[in-house]
């Protein structure tokens, strides 16, 4: 997230959970998988879409998500996949490839 420690030296996960832990600072809300909470790929694969498609309904008001701050994982509400705005938009935008056992592949094997 380009911050340095206080001795100048970058952040590692090991020396983020000693912080946490000296501190008893918990960790963000969707890493306690309890199900109320959901990263951006747990709202993804809840939902059956990319992340990308995720991150597109965040940017357009569609899924309120928190961030602690620039960079870190998204927060949402697992609650908040039920809104009927994302319903419409999932219904309305049906995958564009379909998958089709008998078609023979372009290339050729090697």
């Amino acid at each position: 997230m380009g911050m340095q420690t206080g001795q100048g030296k970058t952040w590692t996960a090991r020396r983020v959970q000693s912080l946490r832990t000296v501190h008893k600072i918990s960790g963000y809300r969707s890493s306690d998988k309890n199900g109320e909470w959901l990263t951006m790929s747990d709202a993804a694969a809840k939902l059956g879409v990319s992340h990308v498609k995720i991150r597109r309904f965040i940017r357009d008001g569609l899924l309120p998500a928190d961030q602690v701050m620039r960079g870190a994982p998204y927060q949402i509400r697992a609650s908040d996949l039920e809104d009927e705005r994302i319903k419409a938009d999932l219904a309305r935008n049906t995958p564009r490839r379909i998958h089709d056992d008998n078609q023979e592949s372009l290339f050729s094997a090697i």
